[in-house]
């Protein structure tokens, strides 16, 4: 009898959850018809709702069906398809992966696909838009693959993030420098790259309608197996599931759905991180929702709600004559990096320092030695630099134009490359010690001002200024760089504070803020002047071009002041940088040291993001590789730093200027490039 009541309670409880899920996707479902009733009736065109009806019912007048059928119509669609294709591609990431965290974004899926693309336009080859899908499914399939290889299945959120962030800057520095190089080819590439659901017609709906559904059916025949692989690789071996297969196919699938939604709408960022973590809550209350062949088509309704409900916002809030050049990838981004912070708020950071001690703490004399041979090689870098570019020069003519005797060609040479060459070598220097006091405070080795956002603040307050004031001066782009790194930091470093500088809460608050501002960045560029947007891109790319001496000055002014505290602070720096309790015994004011060093981190930032536009990596791999060359002692790593950062920005501006030539690349674009490998190389060798 007590069985009979167990079973029964049993079929109840599963009634129930099955119940509840029903309601949960039908309530999804109507939300979802709403939201695309709404958005068919938005645009520019005077065509109301009563037309929209008519033109559905085909009796309204041709100029009315028209716009309903080529465009509003279209355009609905291909927001649904996007939403769901990111939705459950997103889900299905996380579930193989078991990182709440995994999505196209983090896994620079979208920055493969981008990339992809990109390198099709400059070949100039016409492809068919399936054969174009099939191009971004390789390059976002290569990308996830090596983000997975690099953070490991199962291995922490923070890695997952990191790995992807950083290959997502590297390829989209290619794609940045593909753009700069051939404006005549890849003309409207940035603005597609931003993420935009309109349509000219259905036929990139119906060609990519089917993909996105054999992705969706197989996805639900390997549903069962993903759920075995949630109880871990042992349990679901011993149920007979095929492990690696089953992860592999997911990968192919969750890639391939992605890659369509890149093809038909370009990057639409974070909805597939977003609606797995919107239905998350929702399966532990209906237990109908934890198994993957439900839950999935679930996530794909919310998807699209975010989509649809993105772009209905959008057109409600913006004029409609401005809404149609905003992208809904920038809506979406914004909203997904306020989210990633919300997640970095409520995950519990459980991370230790990473051990420093462990590094080999070289002598006097080889510390001497690495000084002598870095200032020797960085001398014959900057003498390189002033005599090599689309005009070479001899020791002479720079010796005859030091002296006022150079005659005009040779004078107006040297008077543009030597404050090209300054600016990328105080840039460098500045960025290098500012991550080297913000790895220090935060004693995070992969830490750095980019990566904490105070880059992209930086960023976003210059672009504002050079897109809305004509020809602006060094010291006002300055003071909107420092402007916008300031408010930016504060928001990373004032939430991150709550936790105590935790290692894993600082990143993930970097790096939603740094999504956050890179979307606002575009959404500027993309609203700004066509000339503006050249200029705009032309300094993000972290070029060094038309620089003169007085744009030098403020990073040179900060730069002496950085490095005569860091000296004077030196033993300060390194018991910050040991551990919580050791500043605290010997009567140092941890919170006040802190805040110091990191408000002077930013400064340095600012200033060099002013001087040298947006350069990132720098400020990781120059203390990094200071600390493996003289030890973790900041009284040899901060000279050693300054050395190598004016060194590989100057090395990157120089190989910009000359390899191309007299085409040009961003020092910026350069650094992207070197860094990415070098900051994968940390992941490795940090692995556990």
């Amino acid at each position: 009898m007590a069985v009979i009541e167990n079973t029964a309670v049993g079929r109840d409880r599963t009634a129930a959850a099955t119940t509840g899920a029903v309601a949960v996707a039908a309530g999804l479902a109507l939300l979802v018809v709403v939201l695309a009733a709404v958005d068919i009736t938005q645009g520019t065109a005077d065509v109301g709702a009563a037309e929209v009806w008519h033109a559905l019912t085909g009796t309204a007048q041709a100029g009315d069906a028209s716009v309903v059928v080529a465009s509003r119509l279209p355009r609905m669609i291909a927001a649904v398809l996007v939403g769901v294709a990111l939705g459950m591609s997103g889900a299905a990431l996380q579930a193989v992966s078991r990182n709440v965290l995994a999505s196209p974004d983090t896994l620079a899926v979208n920055a493969g696909s981008y990339l992809s693309l990109g390198v099709i336009a400059v070949t100039g080859t016409t492809l068919p838009l399936l054969a174009s899908s099939g191009a971004a499914f390789v390059g976002g399939l290569a990308a996830t693959a090596v983000v997975l290889g690099l953070s490991g299945i199962g291995r922490g959120t923070v890695r997952l993030v990191l790995a992807g962030s950083a290959l997502a800057l590297g390829l989209n520095a290619v794609t940045e420098a593909l753009l700069l190089l051939f404006p005549q080819r890849t003309e409207g590439l940035y603005r597609w790259g931003q993420g935009g659901v309109g349509q000219n017609g259905f036929d990139g709906v119906a060609q990519m309608a089917p993909v996105i559904g054999v992705a969706f059916a197989g996805l639900l025949l390997v549903a069962r197996r993903v759920d075995a692989l949630a109880l871990g690789d042992d349990a679901a071996r011993g149920l007979g599931v095929p492990v690696r297969g089953t992860r592999i196919t997911t990968v192919v699938l969750a890639t391939l759905l992605a890659a369509a939604a890149v093809t038909l709408a370009g990057p639409i960022g974070f909805v597939g991180l977003c609606a797995p973590a919107l239905v998350r809550p929702l399966s532990r209350r209906f237990r109908g929702l934890s198994r993957s062949r439900v839950s999935l088509p679930v996530t794909g309704l919310v998807g699209a709600a975010l989509v649809l409900g993105s772009d209905v916002l959008l057109r409600a809030v913006v004029p409609a004559d401005l809404a149609v050049e905003v992208p809904t990838g920038v809506v979406t981004t914004v909203v997904g990096g306020v989210f990633l912070v919300v997640m970095a708020l409520r995950t519990r950071d459980t991370a230790g320092a990473d051990a420093p001690d462990r590094l080999r703490i070289p002598g006097r004399t080889a510390f001497l030695t690495t000084v002598v041979v870095l200032g020797v090689v960085l001398a014959g870098v900057t003498v390189g630099a002033v005599l090599l570019g689309d005009s070479k020069l001899l020791l002479g003519d720079v010796v005859n134009w030091a002296q006022g005797h150079s005659g005009r060609v040779v004078t107006y040479v040297l008077d543009t490359r030597v404050p090209r060459v300054t600016a990328a070598l105080l840039a460098g220097a500045a960025l290098a010690l500012s991550g080297t006091l913000v790895q220090a405070v935060t004693r995070n080795p992969l830490a750095e001002p980019g990566v904490l956002g105070v880059s992209g603040g930086a960023g976003l307050g210059a672009v504002l200024l050079v897109t809305s004031v004509q020809a602006p001066g060094s010291w006002a782009i300055a003071a909107a760089a420092f402007g916008g790194a300031a408010v930016v930091s504060s928001i990373v470093f004032g939430l991150a504070a709550r936790g105590g500088f935790g290692q894993n809460r600082l990143v993930l608050l970097g790096v939603g803020v740094s999504a956050a501002t890179a979307a606002l960045i575009s959404l500027v560029i993309v609203l700004s002047d066509p000339f503006d947007t050249t200029r705009a891109l032309t300094w993000l790319s972290g070029s060094t071009y038309g620089r003169t001496m007085p744009d030098v000055v403020p990073v040179a002014l900060v730069l002496a002041v950085g490095v005569a505290a860091a000296v004077a602070r030196r033993k300060e720096l390194d018991l910050v940088a040991l551990d919580e309790d050791t500043p605290k015994l010997l009567g140092l004011g941890l919170t006040r040291a802190r805040l110091g060093f990191l408000v002077l981190a930013v400064l340095l930032g600012a200033t060099a993001v002013a001087a040298a536009g947006t350069i990132g990596f720098v400020g990781l791999v120059a203390p990094h590789a200071a600390r493996a060359l003289v030890g973790r002692r900041h009284v040899r790593v901060v000279p050693v730093a300054l050395l190598l950062g004016a060194l590989l920005v100057g090395l990157a501006d120089l190989a910009g200027r000359t390899v191309i030539a007299p085409a040009q690349l961003g020092a910026g674009l350069m650094t992207a490039v070197i860094g990415t490998p070098y900051f994968f190389y940390l992941l490795v060798r940090t692995r556990r």
